[in-house]
C-alpha cells in the first residue's frame, strides 16, 4: 500500500485498490519468483534468509527495502486500543471500520505524533468527520516542543495556523504512558479522553534484523555505505526506512528517499554481479513536500518556501496517480491495464482460434503449457489407451485385487494373506510454479489426497523426482532438498514416513509420490460405485485453481488471489476424510486434474446413477469466475469438456459452467452423503475451516443402461 495516498483514503478520496500495488503480476511478468511467505530474518555470514514456516534460502546477493514499524508500540494499550499507521495494509484495512463506529457527535480524535504522518492522519480525519456531520475534538499528541520536527520551520508554522483555524488542538511536551479504550494516559498523571487513538510515533526498526549478524545503529535499523550496501556485508544491500546511510545519520526517513535510491539499487545491483563499481548515492538536500489536509486543499514546501490551496492538492493527486499508474499491472477488476496489454500483444500477438487476449482463451502464447494436474492426460484419450493395453485383464482375474483398471478408482488395493486391505496411488506432475518448497508441499497433499478419497490415511510414501537437466552441482542439490523439504512439511503434518526414492534428469521439474496406506479388519473403502441414488454431494473446496495458475504463471492473476488458491491447495483433504467417516460418508472422489465434472462422471460410471451438478451452487476462489469471463483457459481445460458418458448442459453458458472443467490440483473431496445426514457434515467441515463447503449436486437412477451428466 503506497503510504503517500494513505491519508486520501483516511478522508475518503481514494478507494483503497488506488492505493495498492501488486507485486505478484509485476514479478511474473518480469521472470521473478516470489515466495509467498514472511521472511523472518537474515544470517548474512552465511547468506541465508530465514522464511517463516519453510527452510531458509540461500542467496547470492540481498536486497532490503522492508520499511518500518511505529515506534513504541509496546506501551501499555497501544497495540489494544490505538491504530499504529504502520503497517500501512493494516491501516488500510481498518480505518473505515473504526471510523464508521463512532457514534459520539462531537467524537475525541487524539493523534500521537506530528510528523508528516500525524499532520495528515489529523487534518483528514477531521475533514471527514465533519463531512459525515459530525463535530470532531481533534488533538495532535507531540512529545518535542514543535510540529513536523525536521521540516522547514516555515511549512510548521503554516501547519500551526491552518490547525488552528480548523479548530485541531496541539500539545507539545507531551509524552504517552498508556492508552485504554476511551483515554491516553500521560506522563505526569495527565488524560485525554479519546474514542479513537492514532498511533503515528514515528519509525522503529522491524524485528527482522534483531537476531541478525548485520551492523545495526542504535535504533536498531541497518548501517549502509553510500553504494547502499550494507557495512561489512558487500554482498547485502538495504534501501529505504529500514537502512541508516553511515554518512547521513540524521536523514529523515520520508518515502522520497526511498524513490530515489531505487535506480541506483537497481544499477548497482547489476554492477555487484558484473564486477564493476558502483555508484554512491547522496540523498537530496530539499524535497518537495506535499501534505494532504483532507478538504481538497493541500500544503506544499520547497527551498523553505510555501504554498497551500486545491491546485496543491490538485498538484499531490496528479504526482501521485502518475507514480502509481506505472506499477498497477492489474485494474480494479483484476482486467491487464492498457499497457500490460499493449506489451503483451508486442510479445505474443494473436494465435488462430485464440481467446481474446492471445491464446485458446488468454494472453500471451498458446506455446504456455500448464502445470500440476493439468499437465494429465485427458480422460478420453487415457480411457482408450487403457484398453487397448489390456492390464484390466490379467488384473481382474486375481482375488486378491480390490481396486485395479477393471474397477477404476483414485486408487489400487489389494487384499493381504492377513486380510489387510493395502491401498496404494502414484500422482505426479511437472512444476506449476517456480518456488520447489510449494511444489513439493502441494505435490504431497496432492497424492495423499487419492487415499483420503477412498477412505484411508497414507502412511509411508516414495519420491519421484525428475530435477531438470539445467540445475547441476549445487543448484540440482538444493532444488532437491527444497522440493523434498516441502513434501515433508505436508507429510510429517499426517504422519506419514518418507521412506525413500527415485531421482532423475528431464527438461523440466516434475515431482510425483507414491502413497501406501492400509484399512485392518476388513474395515470397507469409500468407492465411486458406491454411490446410491437420492444421495447428496457435498463438495469441500473451491473450485478454480487450474485457471488461477494459468493466469497466474502469465502475470495476470491477482496476488490475493493466487494466494487464496495456493493456501487451498496446501490444505490437506484428511480433515475432510475423518468429518466423512463421522457421516458415514458412502461414497467419494477426490477433484484433480480431469475437472469436478470428469471425476463425477467417473462416479456416474461405476455407481450407474445420473449426477446432476448444480452450477450456480459451486464455489469459486477470488478472481476464478473474473478470469473464465475474460476467456481465460487452463491448457487442460477443453480436453476436460470431452466426457466418456453422455453430458446434459441444461446451465447457460457462462463462467459457473465452465468451472465445473478447470482442472484442480491438490483440490477438494466429493462425499456422496444421504440427505439427512448432509447438514451435519457441512458444519463439520465448516469447523474445520472448510467454510466454502457446501451440497452442489445429488445423485438420481439413472432411466437408461448408460449414466450421464447432468449440468444444470
Amino acid at each position: 500500500v503506497y503510504s503517500g495516498m494513505a491519508p486520501g483514503l483516511v478522508a475518503g478520496q481514494y478507494a483503497r485498490h488506488e492505493l495498492e500495488i501488486d507485486a505478484v503480476p509485476l514479478a511474473r511478468r518480469a521472470g521473478v519468483r516470489v515466495v509467498m511467505s514472511p521472511c523472518t530474518g537474515v544470517e548474512a555470514a552465511a547468506r541465508r534468509l530465514l522464511v517463516d514456516g519453510r527452510e531458509p534460502l540461500p542467496f547470492d546477493l540481498a536486497s532490503f527495502d522492508v520499511g518500518s514499524s511505529v515506534a513504541a508500540l509496546d506501551l501499555p494499550g497501544v497495540r489494544e486500543h490505538a491504530v499504529p499507521t504502520r503497517p500501512i495494509n493494516r491501516l488500510a484495512a481498518a480505518v473505515d471500520g473504526r471510523l464508521d463506529a463512532l457514534t459520539n457527535t462531537e467524537p475525541r480524535i487524539v493523534v500521537v505524533g506530528s510528523g508528516a504522518g500525524g499532520i495528515e492522519l489529523a487534518f483528514c480525519v477531521d475533514a471527514r468527520l465533519r463531512r459525515q456531520g459530525l463535530e470532531p475534538r481533534t488533538t495532535i499528541v507531540e512529545a518535542g516542543d514543535r510540529i513536523l520536527p525536521g521540516y522547514h520551520p516555515s511549512l510548521a508554522r503554516r501547519i500551526a495556523a491552518a490547525a488552528r483555524a480548523r479548530g485541531i488542538e496541539t500539545m507539545f511536551g507531551a509524552k504517552v504512558e498508556a492508552v485504554d479504550a476511551d483515554s491516553v494516559q500521560l506522563e505526569g498523571g495527565g488524560r485525554l479522553d479519546a474514542d479513537l487513538t492514532f498511533w503515528v510515533t514515528g519509525a522503529a526498526a522491524l524485528p527482522i534484523f534483531r537476531d541478525s549478524d548485520l551492523p545495526l545503529d542504535d535504533g536498531g535499523f541497518v548501517r549502509t555505505r553510500s553504494t547502499l550496501q550494507v557495512e561489512g556485508h558487500d554482498h547485502v544491500f538495504a534501501v529505504g526506512d529500514c537502512a541508516t546511510l553511515a554518512d547521513h545519520p540524521g536523514r529523515a526517513r520520508a518515502g522520497v528517499y526511498a524513490v530515489r535510491m531505487g535506480p541506483y539499487l537497481i544499477d548497482n545491483l547489476e554492477r555487484r554481479l558484473g564486477g564493476r563499481p558502483l555508484r554512491r548515492y547522496t540523498p537530496q538536500g530539499d524535497f518537495l513536500s506535499l501534505l494532504n489536509l483532507g478538504d481538497g486543499t493541500a500544503v506544499g514546501a520547497k527551498w523553505g518556501r510555501t504554498f497551500e490551496g486545491r491546485w496543491v492538492m490538485r498538484l499531490k493527486d496528479r504526482i501521485d496517480r502518475r507514480f502509481m499508474e506505472r506499477f498497477q499491472a492489474l485494474g480494479p477488476d483484476g482486467a491487464p491495464r492498457p499497457w500490460l496489454a499493449d506489451m503483451t500483444a508486442e510479445e505474443g500477438g494473436e494465435a488462430d482460434g485464440a481467446g481474446p487476449m492471445g491464446h485458446a482463451g488468454g494472453t500471451q502464447a498458446a506455446a504456455m503449457f500448464c502445470g500440476g494436474c493439468a499437465a494429465k492426460v485427458g480422460p478420453d484419450h487415457l480411457g482408450r489407451a487403457l484398453a487397448r493395453v489390456g492390464l484390466d485383464e490379467k488384473t481382474g482375474q486375481s482375488a486378491d485385487v480390490i481396486l485395479d483398471l477393471a474397477t477404476p478408482d483414485d486408487a489400487v488395493a489389494y487384499r493381504t494373506p492377513a486380510g489387510d486391505q493395502v491401498v496404494a496411488s502414484l500422482d505426479a506432475f511437472p512444476a506449476f510454479t517456480d518456488d520447489p518448497w510449494l511444489v513439493g508441499r502441494v505435490a504431497a497433499v496432492n497424492a495423499c489426497s487419492d487415499l483420503h478419497a477412498t477412505g484411508i490415511a497414507p502412511r509411508i510414501a516414495q519420491a519421484l523426482v525428475t530435477l531438470p537437466q539445467t540445475a547441476d552441482g549445487e543448484a540440482a542439490e538444493e532444488l532437491l532438498f527444497q522440493v523434498l523439504a516441502g513434501a515433508r512439511a505436508a507429510l510429517d503434518a499426517e504422519d506419514v514416513l518418507l521412506l525413500g526414492g527415485h531421482t532423475n534428469t528431464g527438461p523440466e521439474l516434475v515431482v510425483g509420490f507414491h502413497v501406501e496406506g492400509v484399512a485392518r479388519n476388513g474395515r470397507g473403502l469409500l468407492l465411486k460405485g458406491a454411490v446410491q441414488p437420492g444421495d447428496e454431494l457435498v463438495l469441500t473446496k473451491p473450485l478454480g485453481c487450474g485457471v488461477l495458475l494459468a493466469a497466474d504463471r502469465m502475470g495476470l492473476c491477482p496476488g490475493r488471489s493466487i494466494r487464496a488458491a495456493l493456501s487451498s491447495m496446501q490444505t490437506s483433504n484428511r480433515g475432510a476424510l475423518e468429518a466423512a467417516q463421522r457421516a458415514e460418508t458412502r461414497a467419494a472422489t477426490d477433484v484433480s486434474g480431469f475437472g469436478l465434472a470428469g471425476h463425477l462422471g467417473e462416479m456416474a460410471l461405476a455407481s450407474g446413477t445420473d449426477i446432476e451438478i448444480d452450477v450456480d451452487a459451486l464455489p469459486a476462489l477470488p478472481s476464478a469466475l473474473e478470469l473464465l469471463e475474460r476467456g481465460e483457459r487452463s491448457t487442460s481445460h477443453h480436453q476436460n469438456t470431452r466426457l466418456p458418458l453422455p453430458v446434459r448442459r441444461q446451465a447457460p453458458p457462462g463462467p459457473q459452467l465452465e468451472l465445473a472443467f478447470d482442472p484442480q490440483t491438490a483440490g477438494g473431496l466429493v462425499l456422496a452423503v444421504a440427505p439427512d445426514r448432509s447438514e451435519s457434515l457441512i458444519d463439520d467441515l465448516r469447523s474445520q475451516g472448510l467454510d466454502e463447503a457446501r451440497v452442489i449436486g445429488r445423485a438420481r437412477p439413472a432411466p437408461s443402461e448408460r449414466p450421464q451428466l447432468i449440468l444444470r
